[in-house]
Parts: structure tokens; sequence; C-alpha cells
């Protein structure tokens, strides 16, 4: 064998072997670890500072009340039946996500939502606010300057407005009081993949079990979930955990899909998209609504006031005939939705095409329409 056809094979090989590498998953991109996961805060709050853009206490007691709890919190006696026009405050409803193993004194950003009729919250600062879980503990504190990403100009005739001015962010503007319960150290862990697919978890056990090595340490549960048996101690948990999430894994081809937008009509197939041998013909329905609207001027004889005449025709064109395209067995979706758009059919049509391909058989792939 020449030298010349020895790196003919040697970059065949590379690139299939590049082409392999290319299209393995990380483990830690392809699933999750059981229990760690993020948990949702929610707190009722109020904002200050707003340049006479907050609530509108006439028809809105919640943030005059708001604004006397909060005085009253901080030593401030204010006399009962009192009505505060607070215009420059804002009560809000704050959000935020506690990060998995996240530890008190770490920062999250934070989400601040106007919760009544502020019409903007632009300049404002929340007030502490306590953040709660759904078990009803306290697991943040937010406080902190709104950003508010939009504009508004207005004078006494017109407004313009850019963007939405009634919620905001606060980077970094909440911390984290108490950590979230973490899960027991159990010696077995369990990887959640994100798609449920048989192969896929076979693929799976059979890649871990060759790093981990031990007989019966991996283990399929169902087509989704892969427990594997890890040391309890917490250093050489670590270390195990990191080899196992850095693993890489060759990923299962997906089940073959089409994808249709009803609104823009934009098509998206993957490579797993087979059709059969079909031929298809379309024809378009034009509807056409003419008005003649005229006035009809006052009779001399009678003394009846002008009146609007509407004169309405409404007719159907059912456009040139259809022409019948075949498509041949093995073609791509692509050359098909070609040769449809060159029958002029409208996104709307090309959706029909498509579901009644799939109900004919040609279409073997599953049809979403989002």
């Amino acid at each position: 064998m020449t030298n010349r056809t020895l790196s003919k094979w040697f970059l065949i090989a590379a690139f299939v072997l590049g082409m392999s590498q290319a299209m393995a998953a990380r483990l830690k991109d392809m699933a999750v670890v059981s229990g760690q996961r993020p948990n949702q805060l929610i707190g009722y709050g109020l904002v200050v500072g707003l340049d006479g853009t907050g609530d509108n206490s006439g028809s809105n007691p919640v943030t005059g009340l708001s604004v006397i709890t909060m005085l009253n919190s901080l030593g401030v006696a204010v006399p009962p039946g009192i009505n505060l026009q607070a215009r420059n405050a804002a009560v809000v409803m704050v959000t935020a996500e506690l990060a998995a193993l996240a530890r008190p004194g770490q920062a999250m950003d934070v989400t601040v939502s106007s919760l009544t009729n502020a019409r903007s919250l632009r300049g404002g600062t929340l007030l502490m606010t306590p953040l709660k879980a759904a078990n009803g503990q306290v697991y943040g504190q937010a406080q902190g300057s709104i950003v508010v990403p939009g504009a508004s100009v207005s004078t006494a005739m017109a407004r313009t407005t850019i963007n939405q001015l009634s919620a905001g962010r606060i980077p970094s503007g909440g911390m984290v009081e108490q950590a979230a319960p973490e899960a027991d150290m159990d010696p077995v862990v369990e990887f959640n993949f994100h798609k449920v697919d048989y192969a896929q978890i076979q693929r799976a056990v059979e890649a871990i079990s060759r790093v981990v090595g031990e007989e019966n340490a991996v283990t399929a549960v169902d087509a989704r979930t892969v427990a594997v048996r890890v040391p309890v101690q917490r250093a050489q948990r670590v270390s195990v955990m990191a080899q196992l999430l850095e693993l890489d894994i060759q990923p299962a081809i997906d089940i073959a899909r089409v994808v249709v937008n009803a609104r823009t009509g934009s098509v998206v197939v993957n490579q797993s998209v087979r059709l059969a041998p079909f031929a298809v013909t379309h024809g378009n329905l034009t509807i056409h609504v003419q008005a003649n609207n005229q006035v009809v001027p006052q009779s001399l004889i009678s003394r009846n006031r002008p009146l609007n005449q509407r004169n309405e025709r409404v007719s159907i064109d059912p456009g040139p005939s259809g022409q019948m395209v075949r498509v041949e067995e093995g073609a791509s979706l692509e050359q098909v939705v070609r040769a449809i758009n060159l029958l002029g059919a409208t996104p709307q049509d090309l959706m029909s095409i498509l579901q009644a391909m799939k109900t004919s058989g040609a279409l073997q792939a599953e049809l979403e329409i989002i």
C-alpha cells in the first residue's frame, strides 16, 4: 500500500473520528443531578423615590396602608384615618431564584414588578423585602435601586413609551439568608435526562460503567433516569461526580419531527425525517369584497335628510387550476417545501399540505405547530 493511500485512509479515519467526537455531548448537558435544582422565591415590597409615577392612592388604598405599616415598623406613629397620597411610592412583587446549593451571603438577581397602577418604576429604590419559598420560610432579602430598561416622554397632548416601565431588575440585589435544604448523602445518585429515550439511556449506562468500573454500580431506572453508586466521602464524591459530569456520551438519533410556526410560516425539520413518494396539488381560493359607498342627496319633494347608502359585493375567485407535483422517494423535506412554494402556497396553505402529508403517510414524522 502506497504512502498516498495510507494518507488517504488516515484522513478519512480522522474525519470520522472528529465527526463522532463533535456529535458527542457531555453528561452535564444531557441530564441533571436529581435533587440539585433551583428554588423560586417571592416577596411583597415597597418602592420609593419615584418622580410622581407611583401608585394612585385615590382608588388604591393598598399603597397608603403599606406606607403606614412601614413607618410604624420604623417607629414613626401615623395618626389613624389618614389617607397618604404617596405618588412617589408603589407596592411591588419581588421574585428571585435561589440557586442550587446556594449558601448564606451569596448574591442573586431579583425582579421587581408593579402590583397596582404605578406608571413607572424608573429611578425607584426597593426597600428591604423578605423573600419566601413555597414552605413559607424566608431564604433571602432584597433591596436596592431598580434598573428599568425603558423610557417615557409625555406632553400635554401626547405620550410615547419605549419598552415596559412597570417592571425592572436589581442585579445582585438579593442576599441569601438561609441555605436551601440539601439532599442526604445517599450513596446512589440519579441522573435525570432531558429526553426520554431508551437507546440514549443504554448508551449512558455503558459510558458511565466504563468510568465507575464497579460491577452493578450503574442501573437504568427507566427511559429517563440512570442511578449510579458513588462514594459517600465528600472528597471522593466530588472527584467522581466531576468525572461523570464531564463524560462524553454519544447521543441517540432523535425522533423525526417537523416544527411549523403558524405565525411566520417557518418550517424546521431534523435529520430523521423521511418521505414516501407522493403527489400533491394545490389551488387557492381568493375572496374579493368590494364596497361602493355613496350619499343619497335630500329629495326636493320629501324633506328627508341625506342618507349614506352602502353598495357591497362579495365574490370568490378559485384562482388558476392547481398544478400537481410528484415527489420521489428519498427527497428531502426542503425540496418538498420549495416545490410547494413554487405553486404559490401561503404559510397557512403549507401547514395544511403538511398535515395532509402526515395523514396520508407520506410524511413519516411528528408534526408540531407552534
